[in-house]
């Protein structure tokens, strides 16, 4: 499982990117409107990505027998 390392962004400038990665904003322009570098919300979306990938990895959504209708 990915970890998630310690941020050095505040509470809410995390939950503000969070708000824009769930929004589809890409991660250059959420920094602009947030006000942080565009290098610290391109980490922060990468590592979003990381743990979502990680985390449906472990969950096998389709473990099992699988039954289709029409």
């Amino acid at each position: 499982m990915v970890e998630r390392r310690r941020s050095r962004l505040a509470l809410g400038v995390q939950q503000r990117l969070l708000e824009h990665f769930v929004a589809g904003t890409p991660a250059r322009v959420a920094a602009e409107l947030v006000g942080i570098h565009r290098d610290s919300a391109i980490l922060f979306h990468r590592e979003l990505r990381e743990i979502i990938f990680a985390r449906t990895r472990e969950a096998q959504p389709f473990a099992g027998e699988v039954e289709v209708d029409e």
